[in-house]
């Protein structure tokens, strides 16, 4: 690949990888010593230039980091998630310490992410089985989510300020809606089954090839862990989830039992980190523990399937997603990506646990 940039994070490998929603040569890597497992954790905030990528400020916080997302209302900061159950905010004109401190769930808090639109809040979620929102001047949460087990990443909508996702072990995603009352199920509207079979008068068929025979019947899957998912930015009512199973589904959050909307598969262990495309509504990029970082299409923009003779098949064909590029720079599992979003559209930072933050564009990538 002839275009990437390296920065290394000696002493702790990296968790997550966010660019600033602010600069494109801005970004920040949440780490953890001892591979999150026993030990301090670290935040790099790093600035590119003409010498390339170089740290700009850190912090060290008492236990592991897993995630970090940048605030929405001022650039200079960004909470972490802490492996005490805490969550952290930092601002880098402040040295050394958090300037605030949100700290009640019971477990290791692995997921935060800031609202895009109202600006004024953010969630986290943890492996107590809860997601919480939070107010940046607050202390203690504005409200407690209930989902049941181990909840490994939360995401806001991105043109709802009031829908919030969170993905979980017991293979489901689940969809809040804050404007419904607390009495209403603790704001639950809807769950999506990610590998469960589906019940109905027409099941949703696997795609074929052009002119090939009609795919077989979509039959489900064995549940496994989510560990990962993204809403589409164009297309808000597309999300993408993934985990211990290996395959990234899309589903449509109106049809929470129509099943996936396609299936990327490629990976040969769990995917950690997916991340949609803020400059195309039909591209991903996806990071597991296979160590490599792949970029996809789901399909969307492609011709619709074709059944015998050539008719098109029905809307409810499940399609499969087209791998377009892999990155295997990585020496150890990739454990976070992200988009930049700003230029040309195609700038990707992935960190893994080799200690390595690499930037590349992902064009390079791509097929012709």
């Amino acid at each position: 690949m002839a275009s990437m940039l390296e920065f290394r994070t000696p002493g702790f490998n990296p968790y997550a990888v966010k660019y600033s929603p602010y600069y494109d040569s801005r970004l920040a890597v949440a780490a953890s010593a001892n591979y999150g497992i026993v030990g301090n954790g670290r935040l790099f905030c790093l600035g590119l230039g003409a010498a390339g990528v170089q740290l700009e400020k850190s912090f060290d916080t008492n236990d592991a980091l897993y995630d970090l997302a940048w605030s929405e209302i001022n650039e200079n900061q960004l909470v972490v998630a802490c492996g005490d159950g805490s969550i952290k905010l930092f601002d880098m004109g402040v040295n050394d310490f958090p300037v605030m401190n949100f700290h009640e769930h019971k477990r290791e808090a692995f997921s935060v992410c800031w609202n895009p639109i109202s600006k004024d809040n953010f969630i986290s979620s943890s492996w107590d089985g809860t997601v919480k929102l939070w107010s940046p001047t607050r202390n203690a949460s504005l409200t407690t989510l209930p989902i049941g087990c181990c909840t490994y990443s939360t995401a806001f909508s991105p043109s709802n300020p009031a829908l919030i996702s969170a993905v979980s072990a017991d293979s489901q995603i689940r969809l809040f809606d804050l404007r419904t009352p607390v009495s209403a199920k603790y704001h639950l509207v809807s769950i999506i089954p990610v590998h469960a079979p589906l019940s109905g008068p027409v099941l949703p068929r696997l795609a074929s090839t052009p002119g090939g025979p009609p795919g077989a019947t979509y039959a489900g899957a064995v549940p496994a862990e989510i560990l990962t998912h993204d809403w589409n930015k164009y297309n808000t009512n597309i999300v993408a989830a993934a985990g211990v199973d290996r395959v990234i589904r899309t589903f449509d959050v109106r049809n929470p039992t129509g099943g996936p909307r396609s299936l990327l598969a490629g990976h040969e262990y769990a995917v950690r980190r997916l991340a949609w495309s803020p400059h195309a509504n039909d591209i991903l990029v996806s990071a597991s523990y296979d160590m490599t970082v792949r970029v996809w299409t789901d399909g969307s923009t492609m011709l619709p399937a074709m059944g015998p003779g050539g008719q098109q098949m029905l809307d409810n064909t499940v399609r499969s997603g087209t791998q377009l590029g892999l990155m295997n720079r990585h020496t150890e599992f990739a454990t976070g990506v992200d988009w930049c979003l700003f230029g040309t559209g195609g700038w990707v930072a992935s960190v893994g646990w080799d200690e390595r933050v690499l930037l590349w564009d992902a064009h390079t990538l791509l097929r012709g």
